[in-house]
């Protein structure tokens, strides 16, 4: 992809300096319990601890064996348990049962609990009515960050989303503020910091109490603005289907922690994990990229590595031995890198290229655009009574409510009663969540009239439906995705085919259909440095909106880089679509973005923390 940036990109803080303090504590905290031990993990926690202290760090301070959390008796002949876990009640609960099983037993050993990010007194309250407070001891180990890549840091808390959004639980508002409050500490005083969202509002409250506790040093500043984004001011962008490079793969394979397992569809012998990052040449070339420009990029970069190898001929034994010891281990292993990556393609080939997918783009097309409307409800009512996908069906359910405000009655009523008997009655409790979150509602009268607008789309163009619609629009209450998307041109109108070898703006991550909002209400608020001439567009996405002056004690002359570094926080989740775009904008307007998240997300991701049956893993 050809960009031309306007200024030369300003350079990025070092965050590994996050994983070394991470390391650091984890090391003390162990180092509190002297001698031989036993070490639980919980499940998800363990690629985060592979990222930061493998297993011969633990060793090295004393961790005899290593166990999974499996909420059953434990087999440890230790006399000294260690448990690392997240602040759940249901963990807590099961070492509880432990602790018990050991005194009915007349078995004496010591316990300690190591809660991270944080503890919650919810927690402490088990162990004391458990009778055990005693007994065991608590630490905190504050591992807010997890440095995925460059420009990529995740809390790695994907149950933020559910427990904020939906169950209105607000116990990890301060857990972000404090990751907020890590970054001031460690890479200098904000200049601005914007922000959008009732979340947002919470966090950045929250980071400034942690602010004003403490004596401000006037000290050089690393990064210039900080976004507050919630991810319920935009849910159109994570329920759009991934057409970049990075956001298949993540689609399709799983990114877990920047690592990804490529499995025996995309090699031929066995599961092969990668790391995904800046640091893998062939992938940072096409992570960005639209997939329809993926297979050129890797076969011009076959014929490059082709051309390296050439080189060995013709030399003679004092070029050989050079070539030996500084080419050929890089080149071997660009091409093992090459290999598994036009698999990987493959794989994606296979599965996104089939009549079903192509169909289904063009349905998410034209719900973003408005049109053929009646289309679409027929292609989503085939999809269900296929049994396509529960969660593809979900997907398209909630993209045709939101971008058209809601089903009509008959819509709805037909459209769940239909899911429900393909899926099950159990999720009659699901649409009450999607309800709730108003991702998937049921018009009002005298809101939008859409089916009147789709049988005007058929019998006039485009441009002449458009008009109509905004006049049948006035009669009724506007729906806010379509005020949104007219008032920020989120959904380019062009009369020529979209370029994506050469893209033109942030739509390429969705084939020119739409610009994610999310971005264009960060590229706005930048550009107009607040949100000045915003104020319908606030008013329509429920305000919640701030900017604030910070630069308390900063030194921005130190660095001339750090007013164009901003680090854009994603209250909720990101997508790697999200990733992308932003990357483009960097490089359109001289900034370099820093996307800081409670966790990557994806449209399966986002609908599965909503589902309502026994699918569901219980975080509690």
């Amino acid at each position: 992809m050809a960009h031309s940036a306007r200024r030369d990109s300003p350079k990025l803080p070092d965050f590994s300096l996050l994983k070394r303090l991470a390391k650091d504590q984890l090391v003390y905290l162990l180092e509190q319990l002297p001698g031989k031990k036993d070490l639980f993990i919980e499940a998800d926690l363990m690629s985060q601890l592979d990222r930061i202290a493998n297993v011969s760090t633990l060793k090295q301070h004393e961790v005899d064996k290593l166990y999974k959390v499996e909420y059953k008796p434990i087999v440890s002949t230790s006399d000294q348990l260690c448990f690392l876990i997240r602040p759940r009640i249901k963990t807590v609960k099961w070492i509880c049962d432990v602790a018990n099983a050991d005194k009915a037993a007349g078995r004496f050993r010591r316990y300690k609990i190591i809660f991270t990010p944080q503890k919650f007194y919810a927690c402490e309250s088990v162990l004391e009515e458990q009778g055990l407070f005693g007994d065991v001891t608590t630490d905190e180990w504050a591992f807010y960050l997890l440095p995925l890549d460059d420009d990529i840091i995740s809390m790695e808390l994907p149950e933020f989303f559910r427990d904020n959004f939906l169950a209105g639980d607000q116990r990890w508002v301060r857990t972000a503020g404090s990751t907020l409050h890590l970054l001031h500490s460690i890479y200098g005083p904000f200049s601005k910091i914007y922000g959008i969202g009732r979340c947002s509002k919470m966090v950045y409250e929250s980071w400034r109490e942690q602010v004003e506790e403490e004596e401000t040093k006037a000290r050089q500043s690393e990064i210039g603005n900080v976004f507050l984004i919630d991810r319920d001011v935009d849910f159109v962008t994570p329920l759009c289907s991934q057409v970049v490079y990075e956001g298949l793969v993540d689609d399709i394979f799983k990114i877990k922690c920047g690592c990804v397992g490529f499995g025996t569809d995309a090699t031929s012998d066995k599961n092969v994990k990668v790391m995904l990052n800046s640091q893998d040449k062939v992938f940072n070339e096409i992570r960005n990229e639209h997939f329809s420009n993926v297979f050129g990029l890797l076969s011009q970069k076959a014929r490059n590595l082709q051309t390296a190898y050439d080189k060995r001929r013709g030399m003679d034994i004092k070029q050989m031995k050079t070539f030996v010891s500084e080419e050929l281990k890089g080149l071997k292993q660009e091409h093992r890198l090459l290999s598994l990556h036009i698999s990987a393609s493959e794989t994606i080939m296979k599965k996104k290229t089939k009549q079903d997918f192509q169909e289904m783009l063009k349905t998410e097309h034209s719900l973003l655009e408005g049109f053929e409307i009646r289309e679409c409800i027929s292609f989503i009512e085939e999809h269900i009574i296929r049994l396509v996908s529960m969660i593809e069906s979900l997907r398209l359910l909630c993209l045709l409510s939101i971008t058209e405000n809601g089903l009509l009655p008959k819509d709805y009523r037909s459209l769940k009663a239909q899911f429900l008997q393909s899926y099950g009655v159990e999720h009659l409790l699901t649409f009450a969540n999607l309800k709730q979150l108003g991702l998937l509602v049921e018009q009002q009268p005298g809101e939008t009239l859409t089916a009147m607008e789709s049988k005007v789309g058929k019998l006039v163009n485009d441009k002449t439906a458009g008009k109509l619609t905004d006049a049948f629009s006035s009669l009724a209450k506007k729906s806010n995705f379509r005020a949104l998307s007219r008032k920020l041109n989120l959904v380019p109108k062009s009369d020529e085919e979209y370029n994506l070898r050469v893209p033109p703006d942030m739509a390429y991550i969705f084939s020119g259909a739409y610009v994610p909002l999310s971005c264009k209400l960060i590229e706005q608020v930048l550009e107009r440095d607040g949100w000045s001439g915003l104020e319908e567009v606030t008013r329509l996405l429920n305000g919640h909106e701030f900017s604030v002056t910070g630069n308390n004690g900063a030194d921005l002359r130190a660095n001339n880089d750090a007013p164009r570094i901003v680090v854009v926080m994603f209250l909720g989740g990101c997508t790697f679509s999200e990733i992308s775009a932003l990357r483009f904008l960097g490089k359109e307007k001289g900034y370099k973005f820093i996307v800081v998240t409670t966790a990557i997300t994806n449209s399966s991701r986002l609908l599965e923390a909503l589902l309502e049956n026994h699918t569901r893993p219980v975080n509690t």
